[in-house]
């Protein structure tokens, strides 16, 4: 396994809220034997996250704005190895790629090389401010963390096959922000060409889902607040203030313009370079990438109220949604799943999150009763996930029955 290589210049100083600018290549020998930093961010304490995936300390990480590194697991033998992309969730606010949850050793054994991913989150990765946009020779701000992980992608293509990896054979996935971030690089611009399959975990969707789009200028305005409570007249003061006070500042930022937003508010932003148009409005002009996609959610998914049926859920509907629209537009239609394991240990049910247990193959991490019925199900979607990022389909001689999910047969593969 190889940790920490550095795929960007630190995104510090006067690089803080710009582009990534490419790693200048180094002398000698990297020493990739260190997880180094996660993006700074505030603590993630709601429940359940903060218990099942943050409390033990030996997965937890120094923060710093100098945290744009990846981590890649890659098989034993030499080979040409299909790779998948790993973006983290968490609200475009939290998250890192080494959290306890998440491996790539059950991957690299099933003979796919596994990329996890650092990028920028909160304040730091997709603040939006007039002052920014000035600078910009394209009048955008914003979107610092989807272009750190296009700035990944394209590492990955260029430098993979020195780790026996094949550059065009590259899956991206993702789990709830990192899904909607998968989504984002389905339709932008700047990342046609860069991958040949997608995987939406709980953030994938068409009409209904966690999508917001939000323009850059209304984005913008949001902006203004933080400016406001750190009390600076420019942006060459904004970029003084150091990361720790900027971060104590986050609460207070969130406190005023949550209201006004209605939700998330450092998010993707139509910007016209990294995105275009909203999400929907894109795919009804067929601009995301034409590759073969996989995506589902939980029984108990966010959005999701006590007993509902899975017809009920917005994220399900999403889904299979999104699974038509591509029908229409002349594609092949996805394969589509629902995670409906009450997870052993508690009353919570299948809640967001609670498949990456599984389809990591680290169950023996945590801290659930889990059962052998609980293994065999991790081994089923674990092949299932490593035949997709191969060859686009799930089945395998192995694993077979999970059909499409079309207007005619609207399969969803139920993993229970």
């Amino acid at each position: 396994m190889y940790k920490g290589i550095p795929y960007a210049e630190p995104p510090v100083g006067d690089l803080r809220w710009r582009p990534p600018v490419e790693k200048t290549p180094w002398e000698g020998v990297l020493m990739a034997d260190d997880w180094k930093n996660k993006c700074m961010q505030p603590p993630n304490d709601f429940p359940p996250y903060g218990h099942e995936f943050y409390s033990d300390p030996e997965y937890e990480r120094p923060m710093s704005e100098d945290c744009l590194y990846l981590h890649i697991w890659a098989p034993e033998e030499p080979g040409k190895y299909p790779v998948a992309i790993w973006i983290h969730g968490g609200a475009f606010i939290t998250g890192y790629s080494s959290e306890i949850e998440f491996d790539g050793e059950a991957y690299a054994r099933r003979g796919v090389i596994l990329v996890s991913v650092e990028y920028r989150c909160n304040i730091f990765g997709f603040l939006c401010h007039p002052w920014l946009s000035k600078e910009s020779p394209q009048d955008i701000s914003g979107n610092y963390g989807i272009l750190d992980q296009i700035c990944a992608i394209r590492w990955v293509r260029d430098n993979i096959n020195a780790f026996g990896g094949d550059p065009e054979n590259i899956t991206i996935f993702g789990q709830s922000a990192g899904a909607m971030s998968v989504q984002t690089l389905l339709v932008s611009p700047l990342a046609k060409g860069l991958m040949q399959r997608a995987i939406l975990q709980s953030g994938g969707s068409y009409g209904e889902g966690l999508h917001t789009d939000l323009p850059l200028r209304r984005a913008e305005g949001y902006g203004l607040a933080l400016s406001d409570l750190l009390g600076v007249n420019s942006l060459a003061e904004m970029r003084d203030v150091d990361a720790e006070t900027l971060l104590r500042t986050f609460p207070a930022f969130a406190e005023r313009v949550e209201k006004e937003a209605g939700g998330l508010f450092l998010i993707p932003v139509i910007d016209g370079c990294v995105l275009k148009n909203g999400y929907y409005e894109a795919m009804d002009d067929g601009e995301e990438a034409e590759v073969p996609c996989l995506l589902g959610s939980t029984k108990d998914d966010i959005l999701c109220s006590p007993g509902d049926e899975r017809e009920d859920s917005v994220l399900y509907r999403g889904a299979v949604s999104f699974s038509r629209k591509l029908e229409e537009s002349g594609r092949e239609a996805a394969f589509v799943y629902r995670f409906a394991r009450d997870l052993p240990g508690d009353d919570l049910g299948a809640w967001h999150s609670s498949e990456l247990w599984y389809m990591f193959g680290t169950l023996g991490r945590c801290w659930r009763p889990f059962t052998a019925h609980d293994e065999a199900l991790s081994e089923m979607m674990l092949d299932f996930w490593t035949a997709f990022m191969k060859t686009g389909d799930p089945n395998t001689g192995r694993r077979n029955g999970w059909r499409r999910c079309t207007a005619e047969d609207p399969f969803v593969m139920e993993f229970v």
